[in-house]
């Protein structure tokens, strides 16, 4: 690799890209060891930045590909990588990329992820084929409510769709002091891992997650209401589907766990059809 430039030789951070540059360097091991790629895999990071986390993986990876949005970091990032032929430099934005093209067998997924695109990555990420993992940084409250339990104050319609495809934990807690420019919130380094056993099949993603959706937009409603209201149906058919799924007329879609939606899903025959309930 060449010589880091000097801190005043860079482009600014660009306030509406989100950028914030993690500095703080046990945070920057921190995830590099939670990705901890194997021997024979790739790593794709999204948004490199300056390329204080790619330095790391490049050190660690036997191959590491880099894709980032800011023409202005570019050239800075092939120059700092010129002599490191593993490490490539993808210039694109990673919400119209398929990382899946970008790699030939195995591969990871991290990236220090700007807070208004980070759901849209999340999901587009969990779209097959699916990285072996997925390292994230991201907002603390997005990060809790990820991984949050059923029952739990944050769990709620993202924790549901991306716990029937994979299994998330928080690794651990970054100050906002750890970024260069400072943001207003405190983050979190989100590890997520595609399940080897999804509670949904691919064609039942997109249907389950219109039900998640609409349950959780009546989540203090007690269930046989929210089948009643989402599938048009009455009181008795809205009972009977629940009991098929030994679910509780009277519990409310928090305290449901991924597995307790799918089984719904299915003895509704499909999606909602939000409709108007029977009187």
């Amino acid at each position: 690799m060449t010589d880091r430039p000097a801190r005043d030789a860079l482009p600014p951070a660009r306030k509406r890209l989100g950028q914030h540059f993690l500095t703080d360097r046990r945070s920057l091991e921190r995830i590099a060891e939670a990705v901890g790629p194997l021997p024979g895999e790739t790593v794709v990071e999204i948004g490199p930045g300056r390329g204080a986390l790619t330095d790391l993986l490049a050190a660690c990876a036997e191959r590491v590909v880099a894709v980032e949005l800011d023409p202005l970091l570019i050239p800075v990032l092939r120059s700092r990588y010129a002599l490191a032929p593993h490490v490539t430099i993808v210039e694109g934005d990673v919400l119209e990329t398929s990382l899946p093209a970008l790699v030939h067998g195995p591969w990871a997924l991290v990236g220090n992820v700007p807070y208004y695109i980070t759901t849209p990555i999340i999901f587009q990420a969990l779209q097959a084929p699916r990285p072996s993992r997925m390292v994230f940084l991201v907002q603390r409250e997005v990060a809790e409510r990820v991984a949050a339990a059923p029952g739990d104050d944050a769990y709620g319609a993202l924790s549901a769709n991306v716990q029937a495809l994979a299994t998330a934990e928080v690794v651990a807690r970054v100050p906002a002091g750890a970024f260069h420019p400072r943001p207003k919130v405190d983050s979190a380094i989100l590890r997520i891992t595609p399940r080897a056993d999804p509670v949904v099949t691919t064609e039942e993603e997109r249907p389950y997650s219109r039900l998640v959706q609409g349950a959780f937009g009546q989540r203090r409603k007690q269930m046989r209401r929210v089948l009643r209201s989402l599938y048009a149906i009455g009181a008795e058919e809205a009972e009977r589907a629940l009991a098929a799924c030994d679910i509780a007329v009277a519990v409310r879609p928090e305290t449901l766990a991924p597995i307790d939606f799918a089984r719904l899903l299915r003895a509704m025959g499909g999606g909602p059809r939000l409709g108007t309930p029977d009187k």
